[in-house]
């Protein structure tokens, strides 16, 4: 973060933790979902969103802008709902069709948000479940911005 006088990584609060990332991931009840249309506009949506330690997983109607936008480009950004202490991740999306993929997701949503969500509910000829594979992600406490601002990478 160049010109806001972050501090060296050993210096401040230091680095954080992954941890620290995978809490606020699994924590945040929304999640802010970015993509790009064809024409190369940003296009910003919140989302309910789950964290299962490998991948975020959310779901939408095929017919809704960011499914359409993740079609023809995959690339994706989503950032928890906290912009006091944010996890802001960039990746690739992947529309998971397999009955086992979306059940498995299901299970994850269910037990999150208290829902009793059934198959039914994310037939793929109507709704993409969606898995998000980070390719970086960054994080930073607002109470140690100078020491805290974290990169990850992942392989």
């Amino acid at each position: 973060m160049p010109g806001y006088g972050i501090l060296p990584a050993d210096q401040g609060g230091g680095l954080l933790p992954w941890s620290w990332a995978e809490q606020r991931l699994r924590a945040s009840q929304n999640y802010w979902i970015a993509t790009v249309w064809p024409d190369g506009r940003p296009h910003l949506m919140p989302v309910w969103a789950v964290w299962d330690g490998e991948f975020v997983w959310f779901s939408s109607s095929l017919a809704s802008r960011k499914i359409r936008n993740l079609q023809v480009n995959p690339d994706i950004t989503l950032s928890t709902e906290d912009a006091q202490n944010p996890v802001v991740l960039e990746g690739s999306a992947q529309t998971v069709t397999e009955t086992v993929g979306i059940q498995y997701y299901l299970g994850l949503m269910n037990a999150k948000y208290d829902t009793d969500y059934q198959l039914d509910f994310l037939d793929p000829t109507q709704n993409a479940t969606v898995r998000v594979r980070p390719r970086w992600a960054f994080g930073l406490k607002e109470s140690e911005f100078a020491g805290s601002p974290t990169r990850w990478e992942f392989p």
